[in-house]
């Protein structure tokens, strides 16, 4: 799922200064699973992208669920956070709908369809996270919670479908004022 804001990540090595070489490699893995899903990764990948030992990447990372934990929580604080803060400024249905369409969320749509279904932890994240968008829209538009999470729902139903702006506009003119 190469969208909007998909990172070009490059191949880097754990070496004489492994706190920065993590969280450039988590910024990168970030990409990579964004791009490809957890079961298109494998660890083969993993090792051939960030360019190091098999042994390296499990004594420095756990294994490749852990991995993806690592990656998704840091997608979750370095993507989804600054669409929470950007839509304590929406003042309309359709601004609200454009800053969740036009935000990175490869990685945390691919988390909600692969990776929830089979593992609670990934469930959990990805549940709050879609509350925390939902109520960031309540509390910006001063709507009920259900109603801001059928906005949410409309704007991944609009990436989905393409031409997010010309359908959130669409949409929302017909909406009128959401009180």
């Amino acid at each position: 799922m190469q969208g909007r804001g998909a990172r070009q990540a490059t191949p880097l090595s754990l070496g004489e200064t492994p706190g920065q070489d993590l969280v450039q490699c988590v910024r990168s893995v970030v990409g990579l699973f964004g791009g490809r899903a957890y079961d298109g990764v494998s660890v083969d990948d993993l090792v051939s992208y960030l360019g190091v030992h098999r042994n390296s990447l499990y004594k420095a990372l756990g294994s490749k669920r852990g991995l993806y934990l690592i990656a998704l929580r840091h997608h979750l604080a370095a993507d989804v956070r600054p669409l929470l803060d950007a839509l304590a400024d929406a003042t309309d249905a359709a601004a609200a709908l454009r800053l969740v369409t036009s935000a990175d969320l490869d990685l945390l749509l691919l988390a909600a369809i692969e990776r929830a279904p089979v593992d609670e932890e990934v469930a959990s994240e990805v549940t709050a996270a879609w509350a925390a968008v939902d109520q960031a829209i309540a509390d910006a538009l001063r709507v009920p919670g259900d109603l801001a999470a059928a906005l949410t729902v409309a704007a991944l139903g609009l990436l989905l479908r393409g031409n997010p702006d010309n359908a959130a506009t669409a949409l929302t003119r017909g909406l009128g004022p959401l009180t």
